[in-house]
């Protein structure tokens, strides 16, 4: 699931610069890897990288190579669940700050961070029996768990998503009737203009969360039917994963 924003500010880079279109290529890029998310997504980019070299059979499995990429693709895997200590604490105070104006808005939020948050908490587990310090007989379970709460967050997340497009779509429309207004009238409308440009920025980063979330959700379920079932090809998860890696980095890296 992508991270989503959390209600507390984050420490500032030491070097920042005032304005972001100005930004040096590797003060930016310094910021964007201080980050967990920033690391983590990249290392996400190279595993599913690797996982479609290797679903698509570019490289025979009798070629040594394969051993090694497969090895280095459970590595990068292993290496990730790392990167997810603690983070069930961004959840929780997302959950604790919430600011909702109905009770569908409220189940929403609740499924939405209270299922991302069990599913980091898990995770820590899952990691601990894949790095070899708790018993890994029940590591099938805790993925089980962990994959359930995860598809219940993406549940939650989509929703809120979508309704807040209904809601950006409604702005937009009504700034559009303004300007209009303004034009009819022969009176200036620079600052509507720059609003509606933000707001459609706006919503093409939601639109793109939205196809995130239904990426990892392809996977998630995946994991949930044990790899079987028409939406369960090799190919196919690894493509969702490598498309949700690269809107995730993106993201982040427009907003460091």
């Amino acid at each position: 699931m992508e991270p989503k924003t959390s209600p507390i500010s984050s420490s500032q880079p030491k070097h920042q610069n005032p304005n972001p279109k100005n930004k040096d290529f590797l003060i930016h890029l310094e910021a964007y890897l201080s980050k967990r998310d920033g690391v983590d997504k990249l290392l996400k980019i190279t595993r599913y990288a690797t996982k479609i070299i290797l679903s698509s059979s570019v490289i025979p499995d009798s070629v040594p190579l394969s051993h090694r990429l497969k090895s280095f693709e459970s590595n990068v895997g292993v290496s990730r669940k790392a990167f997810r200590l603690g983070k069930f604490v961004q959840d929780v105070n997302a959950l604790r700050l919430a600011s909702v104006s109905s009770k569908e808005e409220l189940i929403l939020t609740f499924l939405a961070y209270g299922g991302e948050g069990l599913y980091y908490f898990v995770e820590q587990f899952v990691w601990l029996g894949k790095a070899g310090l708790i018993d890994k007989k029940n590591l099938s379970n805790l993925q089980k768990i962990s994959a359930w709460c995860e598809f219940i967050g993406y549940i939650g997340s989509v929703s809120l998503k979508v309704r807040e497009l209904r809601n950006i779509k409604e702005d937009e429309e009504c700034l559009l009737s303004t300007i209009e207004v303004s034009i009819i009238r022969g009176i200036g409308y620079a600052e509507e203009e720059e609003r509606l440009r933000k707001l459609r920025f706006k919503k093409l980063m939601k639109r793109l969360s939205v196809i995130q979330d239904f990426a990892d959700g392809l996977m998630c379920l995946a994991d949930i039917r044990d790899g079987k079932g028409l939406l369960s090809a090799p190919l196919l998860l690894s493509s969702a994963g490598l498309l949700s890696a690269l809107i995730s980095t993106h993201k982040n890296w427009i907003s460091c």
